[in-house]
């Protein structure tokens, strides 16, 4: 069956309970798990009055950004370690996670992701899209939705 999980995880709470099913998942499957952390490129500076300017440099933002995904990915880690299970971490700087989701999985050559759904509907979904629902139109490898 599946022998090695890809999770995207953002933090959130729902992300959260992806984590949590796929420990289960890969405690019950006996599978390797590989959490994936991807932050959004740095935030574009803000016009005003035909001034640029920029709220934090770019090594700022990377510093802290780095410094979040692995506080993030080390708590998930924690997590699966407690379960008996050993996880690997990838943190990745994109504007397109759904993108990074489907190489980082063909990467580390995952047969199956678990990753959250936040289950948007209706102008919401529209408007903002959904990761989910790319990395599903996108992927090889099976996706297992938690909501």
């Amino acid at each position: 069956m599946y022998k090695h999980l890809l999770v995207p995880t953002d933090g959130s709470k729902l992300s959260d309970k992806a984590v949590v099913q796929a420990i289960e998942l890969a405690k019950a499957l006996e599978a390797d798990i590989t959490f994936l952390h991807a932050t959004p490129g740095m935030p574009r500076p803000v016009y005003a009055d035909g001034v640029s300017v920029e709220m934090v440099s770019r090594k700022e933002f990377t510093q802290r950004a780095k410094a979040d995904a692995a506080k993030l990915l080390g708590k998930t880690s924690a997590k699966a370690n407690a379960a008996g299970i050993e996880a690997k971490v990838v943190h990745v700087f994109t504007d397109t996670p759904w993108e990074s989701i489907v190489a980082v999985a063909k990467k580390v050559k995952a047969d199956a992701i678990v990753m959250a759904s936040h289950g948007r509907r209706g102008l919401a979904s529209l408007l903002l899209g959904s990761e989910t629902t790319k990395v599903l139109t996108h992927s090889t490898v099976p996706v297992l939705v938690v909501r």
